[in-house]
């Protein structure tokens, strides 16, 4: 209990409580072992599962329930959305965002490719308008004059237009319309600065974190989860390296207030609402068994023999599982096979 004691107002315990409960719901029923939700295979989500928002601070709310954390910015501009959950959560979505704003969904900004956090694209950016139009149509295609533009790392798009390994390609309608190459993006929407940062080989190959200046908020994505291990997509270019680096940046970014009790906020891709302390604990977490795997591979150690000396030990009890969708044989397995090649 010492970590959600971290959190900023003891008001939004409860929520954050429900929110936790939810996600590991849908998190178990939507990581089966034959690894569907990084295929881009449709992924159901349980008929009772609910969406629930959070004001986390600021014009940003966050939104539990829908595979993947949602973040949520409005104002008279219009709405932002980071990522966009299942598929099948979709018009769920939806309706909470109303309940936010009845403003036109302008932008939706994907944090990865994985369809946990991409697969109501289409149908949410159908219910937006894009705040372009005119000769950027052209530009982006008819189909996208009339709906949110999808922005994302240029990766993203394309591995979302290539056959995935075993499964097949993401629907069109899933894809980016605009895409950056650049280590940073930037945008200006609703009176706020937005800058959306790459992060390279990390959870995949076209992660992006997105800073809210103004509200002091990070949409981390899946480079920083609470409920397990990180998922490291070797597949799609993923490496324990870049992970740290990635939770290196969030901590950079990030300023906290009172002795590390709030300050920015940051939406992790998975789980509870944090400060930048619950960022330090998880990033020590993670470099300490890189350090210790690292250590086992200089002594000349196959990946049995590592896997046998049980480098998350002390971990495991909070992140470790041997069921589902991301066990922690296969978190040090991915760190070793980083570390190895």
């Amino acid at each position: 209990m010492r970590e959600v004691s971290r959190c900023r107002r003891g008001a939004a315990l409860a929520a954050l409580v429900i929110g936790i409960l939810l996600a590991d719901a849908v998190h178990g029923a939507t990581d089966p072992a034959n690894n569907e939700m990084w295929r881009g295979a449709a992924v159901p989500i349980p008929a009772s599962a609910e969406i629930h928002a959070l004001h986390v601070q600021g014009n940003v709310y966050m939104l539990v329930g829908a595979g993947g954390n949602i973040t949520v910015q409005t104002g008279s501009d219009g709405v932002l959305l980071v990522d966009t959950g299942l598929a099948a959560a979709s018009e769920k979505v939806l309706a909470a965002v109303r309940q936010l704003s009845d403003r036109p969904i302008r932008y939706i900004i994907n944090t990865h490719v994985h369809p946990d956090h991409t697969g109501g694209n289409e149908t949410i950016a159908k219910a937006g308008v894009t705040i372009a139009g005119g000769n950027v149509v052209g530009d982006i295609g008819a189909s996208a004059g009339n709906q949110a533009a999808i922005i994302a790392f240029q990766t993203v798009l394309d591995r979302m237009s290539e056959p995935a390994s075993g499964g097949a390609a993401f629907p069109q309608g899933d894809w980016p319309t605009e895409t950056y190459t650049t280590p940073e993006r930037k945008l200006f929407f609703n009176g706020e600065g937005i800058v959306l940062q790459h992060i390279p080989a990390a959870h995949t190959d076209g992660d992006t974190i997105v800073f809210f200046r103004r509200s002091d908020v990070i949409s981390a994505g899946d480079i920083f989860v609470t409920n397990r291990y990180p998922t490291v997509d070797l597949a799609r270019g993923g490496n324990i390296q870049g992970v740290i680096a990635g939770l290196n940046r969030i901590i950079h970014i990030a300023v906290p207030a009172d002795e590390q009790e709030g300050g920015t906020m940051i939406v992790p891709g998975h789980g509870r609402l944090c400060d930048v302390a619950d960022v330090v604990f998880y990033q020590e977490m993670v470099t300490i068994i890189r350090d210790r795997v690292k250590n086992l591979i200089d002594k000349g150690m196959t990946l049995d023999e590592v896997q046998a000396a049980r480098p998350t030990r002390d971990y495991d009890p909070r992140y470790g599982s041997d069921r589902g969708f991301w066990t922690t044989a296969k978190f040090v397995a991915a760190v070793y096979q980083s570390l190895k090649h």
